[in-house]
């Protein structure tokens, strides 16, 4: 069955996925006064940034990229908000617990942190090599373990606030090319189911966002063994119906709203449930792709 396919099943599934998300406390954007972001110089980040950009609104703005964050800054004092630049390296902690002292000492506390700091990376599992897996998981996964880590005590304080996680589909449908890409994304959802469930008796919401691809300039950052994958990645980016925009927007609509698991993509969303009602059908698809990559056809 294609993914693209308007069945009845797929229509369905959707209706039930929609119902049964889990809902909790939010945090409006009238409360969303002091917000941290990383991966603030450009993109996704840059628009969530835009997003909660407010008079009256205190802004940390972190990234790797110091001179982005600062372009980022600009555009966020237009708006009428304020902000702090600083320079962070998610896989280093002590940048973090830098960042979250800055945050406790002009701001007094937080109200939104955003893990959104990211890279890319493609390749068949047996072309990557272990230094592949270690990048990978040390930015796009341990640098949102090492981000809640760092402000989780100021969270326990306040009893109060909202984190928001930036993963991907590639953690709900594992596409083939991208193994180590697909299992930091994953750790990232199981890491914020984790923390919702801990964090919701002391008063403090947890998001989690699996966006498809979207316009962003994420293959910056790729690493991989095959150029022709960040090509054929180019080509999906270029070709989304959706903006980083449209996506930051539906990401602060939907974390106010309380919603747990948030899919900025409609195929994205059909796809999930379809898996989550006929997991094989995902499978023999992905399968399908795997042997196209890889110049093969079934019999």
């Amino acid at each position: 069955m294609p993914l693209d396919s308007e069945s009845q099943l797929i229509k369905t599934q959707k209706q039930k996925v929609s119902i049964n998300q889990h809902k909790q406390a939010g945090v409006t954007m009238q409360q969303a006064q002091r917000v941290v972001i990383t991966g603030a110089g450009s993109g996704l980040g840059r628009e969530l940034a835009l997003c909660y950009a407010q008079p009256g609104a205190q802004l940390a703005l972190a990234d790797i990229n110091e001179a982005g964050a600062r372009e980022t800054l600009a555009l966020v004092r237009a708006k009428g908000a304020q902000g702090v630049v600083q320079r962070c390296d998610v896989r280093d902690y002590s940048q973090l617990a830098a960042l979250a002292q800055t945050c406790e000492e002009q701001f007094g506390g937080l109200d939104v942190l955003i893990n959104n700091a990211g890279v890319a990376s493609g390749g068949m599992f047996w072309d990557l090599s272990l230094e592949d897996w270690d990048w990978q998981i040390s930015i796009n996964l341990m640098g949102v373990v090492k981000g809640c880590k760092a402000f989780m005590p100021m969270f326990l304080e306040q009893k109060s606030g909202h984190i928001i996680n930036i993963a991907s589909m590639a953690a709900l449908m594992q596409a083939p090319g991208m193994s180590n890409y697909n299992v930091a994304k994953a750790g990232v959802v199981a890491l914020s189911e984790s923390l919702l469930c801990e964090l919701q008796p002391v008063g403090v919401g947890v998001s989690v966002v699996c966006p498809s691809f979207f316009q962003t300039n994420l293959l910056d950052s790729y690493r991989g063994p095959s150029s022709q994958d960040k090509s054929d990645i180019a080509k999906l980016l270029e070709n989304s119906p959706i903006s980083a925009a449209e996506v930051a927007a539906t990401i602060v609509r939907e974390s106010a709203d309380g919603q747990f698991m948030i899919l900025p993509h409609e195929k994205g969303r059909e796809a999930w449930a379809m898996k989550q009602a006929q997991p094989d059908a995902i499978y023999a698809e992905m399968t399908r792709l795997a042997e196209k990559k890889l110049g093969l056809s079934r019999a």
